[in-house]
């Protein structure tokens, strides 16, 4: 494997932990949301990855360099929080509101986690460049 494929791992990897960041960043935005139904009501959003690495072996060499897919993104199944408040503006015509079903602490977790994943992408990309800078200056010496 050629160290410039391994750059575009790399970034496939680094575009793939965006996208994670950006659902946890919007997941976290509307933690705190509130609906007067259940179908209204923000739920949780998590991106589905797949390696593309079988896509690539069985290809040959003109098809596009193994990494990281980003499939789509889904929205979470986990029931919603309702809660009885009917001085609410937003209750219902039984006085029930609906929470998101956002767990903060688990956001949280997966920020921290997509946030390494992305680091540790970084330096992958980076010692590459510099065993390619290496092997041209064998040829220069």
């Amino acid at each position: 494997m050629s160290l410039f494929r391994i750059l575009d791992i790399a970034g496939s990897a680094m575009s793939a932990q965006s996208v994670r960041l950006n659902a946890t960043a919007s997941n976290l935005a509307n933690a705190e949301s509130v609906s007067s139904s259940a179908d209204t009501t923000y739920r949780a959003r998590r991106p589905i990855f797949a390696a593309a690495l079988n896509e690539a072996m069985q290809g040959g060499e003109g098809s596009s360099s193994p990494g990281v897919e980003v499939k789509g993104i889904v929205e979470s199944q986990a029931p919603l929080v309702r809660e009885y408040n009917p001085n609410h503006p937003m209750a219902d015509k039984d006085g029930f509101i609906y929470r998101s079903n956002v767990n903060q602490v688990e956001e949280m977790a997966d920020m921290m986690s997509a946030s390494r994943s992305y680091q540790t992408n970084v330096q992958v990309a980076d010692t590459a460049k510099q065993m390619l800078l290496q092997t041209l200056r064998l040829g220069k010496g």
